[in-house]
């Protein structure tokens, strides 16, 4: 479970609610008909807008959002490294066996493609192809995300406008302008929430979480290239640190001291 975004939206809930109970009553922020109006609509439209296989499919994405899944850069150059060191002692075919030990399927298809004697430029048009899919698949995921953001406000508008007209035509009565003007301004309110505290959040965390995933296949692609090129193995570890920031390289680094020193 990712903690950050769990507690993200339960603080902001909590600083909110807290903000309306020190100005008045949370009973006035509660109206049915509003709720109905930006739930129903954003929803709605959302179903205009994509397939419903799509809209399923995002189901399922938004629990990358929620679930912790432990990337590790350094792992994956370590596992590289493994295999670099394996292919100069004992050439690519012995790769074979050690694929049967990695578990990521990109990697393993990777030097799958090694062991066959697949053209270098091949490897990384087929690796490239796949990668630049994933994103693609990842992309709309996140869209569903970034139109349920955009979408939310839209429809407190018009819940809004519905709170106005409906005003406007008791206006005769002074007495029922500031009741019917407030619950008016709710839809509003509750798509700005639902916008900037859900939706748009989600779809940036997941906007995240597919980077830190593609530049760990990106790592991968660089690193079967240069093996598949006969790089020192000491080379290519240099060589895919530099995908990493600073931060990363020094704990990989005192990691490394850490295991040699053990």
């Amino acid at each position: 479970m990712d903690l950050a975004t769990v507690l993200g939206i339960v603080v902001g809930m909590a600083f909110i609610i807290g903000g309306i109970l020190i100005g008045g009553s949370l009973s006035t922020f509660v109206d049915p008909a509003s709720i109905v109006i930006v739930l129903g609509g954003t929803i709605a439209g959302t179903f205009v807008t994509y397939p419903m296989n799509k809209v399923k499919e995002a189901l399922v994405v938004v629990k990358k959002a929620f679930m912790t899944k432990n990337l590790k850069p350094t792992e994956t150059i370590d596992k590289i490294i493994d295999i670099a060191n394996i292919a100069r002692r004992e050439g690519l075919l012995a790769l074979e066996e050690a694929a049967e030990g990695v578990d990521d399927d990109f990697l393993k298809k990777g030097v799958m493609l090694i062991v066959d004697g697949t053209d270098p430029e091949l490897v990384r048009n087929i690796l490239e192809t796949e990668l630049s899919f994933l994103e693609e698949r990842h992309g709309e995921g996140r869209s569903i995300f970034d139109t349920l953001g955009s979408l939310a406000p839209a429809f407190g508008m018009v819940g809004t406008l519905i709170g106005l007209i409906n005003m406007l035509k008791t206006l005769e009565d002074p007495s029922t302008v500031g009741p019917s003007m407030s619950v008016a301004l709710i839809t509003t309110f509750y798509g700005a929430v639902l916008a900037n505290l859900i939706f748009i959040p989600i779809a940036t965390k997941l906007k995240l979480r597919s980077r830190e995933e593609i530049l760990i296949k990106e790592v991968m692609v660089e690193g079967l290239l240069s093996i598949q090129a006969g790089e020192n193995p000491r080379i290519i570890e240099v060589k895919l640190k530099s995908f990493l920031s600073p931060k990363q390289r020094s704990i990989s680094e005192d990691t490394n001291k850490e295991g040699v020193g053990a």
